[in-house]
Parts: structure tokens; sequence; C-alpha cells
């Protein structure tokens, strides 16, 4: 016969577990508790500001590109079939150029959502002809294709939210 053993929680004997107590004391988290750092952080004017940058960051970048690289920039739209290159390699720039500035200061923002809207749907149907393939080619563009639409929801997005910012 063995020897009782100790009880090794505090409070003693048997039936006389802590584990009741710590439960009342350890607050309980609501839903709502855990939405109000996010939304201090979504009301925070930078996030809108961010939000935008990370939006037309790669629209900005690439139309620094072409314009630094104006001979790659022809090529790109010769590549694509587009003719003349130079013009279609020019209204690239601008577009690239002009639409992210005017997101990014919130002023005509809607125009700069709507050319890079309209920009990127003809880029997609153009250099993401997914219709067109086979095999892992065509899933990968078709990939593409469908993520330069979400692009495009969300320029829809950030000309909605520009809107109501300004009616409030």
């Amino acid at each position: 016969m063995h020897p009782p053993h100790p009880d090794p929680l505090p409070g003693g004997g048997e039936g006389d577990s802590p584990l009741p107590q710590i439960y009342e004391t350890v607050p309980t988290m609501t839903f709502r508790d855990l939405e109000r750092p996010i939304d201090r952080i979504l009301d925070w004017d930078g996030t809108w500001l961010l939000a935008r940058l990370a939006l037309v960051g790669a629209y900005l970048l690439g139309g620094l590109v072409k314009l630094a690289d104006w001979p790659g920039a022809v090529a790109e739209q010769a590549h694509f079939g587009l003719h003349p290159p130079e013009l279609w390699a020019a209204l690239t720039i601008l577009v690239e150029l002009v639409g992210p500035l005017l997101i990014l200061l919130d002023r005509a923002l809607w125009l700069g959502a709507g050319a890079l809207g309209v920009f990127t749907v003809l880029a997609a149907l153009i250099a993401n002809d997914f219709w067109t393939m086979a095999g892992q080619e065509r899933f990968m563009a078709t990939n593409a294709f469908f993520e330069h639409l979400g692009l495009v929801g969300g320029f829809v997005l950030a000309a909605m939210l520009s809107r109501l910012r300004r009616r409030f």
C-alpha cells in the first residue's frame, strides 16, 4: 500500500481546487474588445495614406522605371503587339505616374482610380490572355488575370471611400 500523495495544488484537500477562483478573476474578452484596437488603426489618417500607397506603389514604380528606360518601355509595348509602340509607351507612363499621384494626393481620386482601373483591365486582357493558353502557362496567366481584377476592385473601393470621407 502506497501513502497518499499530497495535493500539488494550493488550497489543500479533495474538491478544494483553486481553478474556479482563477477562472472567476480572468476577465473575459468580447469581440468588441478585440475590435477596438483595429478601429483605432483604421481611423488613423496614416492608414488611409499607407493603404493608397500599397495599392498604387507598383504602378508608380513601373512608370518611373519605364520613364528611365524609354527603349525598354517601347520594346514592352511592341512585345504585346501594340502599335505604334512609342504612343502606347507614353500613354502607359502617363497613366502609371498621374493615376497614382491623384490617388496618393486624394485629389480627383476617382479619376486616378478610373484611369488605373481601365488600364489594369486592358493590361490583363492583353498580357494575361489565359483563354489562348494551356497547361501551367494557362494556370499562371489565369491567376494573374484575376489578381488584376482584384486590383480594379481596390480602385473602386478607394474611390468610394474617398467620396465617403469627403462627406463627413
